[in-house]
């Protein structure tokens, strides 16, 4: 499995790309993978404020529904459209266009709960 060095991660298979105090969220090649083929992606709500470990929104695949989970505390700022017409780039590219939306986290949200890349090949391999 493509476990990125530069991204950090979710026990819940979601990548996170911190730049400042935003980051970029999206759902890491295993679980991509583990879904089977992407069908549908439904957008997250720009605006929302969300709690760490909230919903934000769900990923249709042909085997299953799953929920995509907010990996910390703050506000959707951006969601990306591009997943309205190819949900399938969530299978085809995960780690770029396929990412599916950017937070803005406030000066409290800390990205200590996250797993480094070495422990998340452990979870995932474990």
């Amino acid at each position: 499995m493509n476990v990125p060095e530069n991204l950090m991660y979710t026990s819940d298979h979601e990548w996170v790309l911190v730049d400042g105090n935003k980051v970029k969220i999206g759902i890491t090649d295993y679980a991509q993978d583990a879904l089977g083929d992407v069908v549908f992606v439904d957008a997250a709500n720009v605006g929302e404020s969300v709690n760490s470990g909230q919903t934000v929104t769900e990923v249709e695949s042909t085997k299953s529904v799953s929920d995509i989970y907010a990996p910390l505390t703050g506000k959707i700022v951006e969601a990306n459209s591009e997943l309205d017409d190819s949900p399938e780039l969530l299978n085809t590219d995960p780690y770029g266009d396929g990412w599916i939306f950017i937070m803005e986290i406030d000066g409290e949200s800390v990205t200590k709960d996250l797993l480094t890349p070495e422990q998340y090949r452990e979870l995932i391999e474990g």
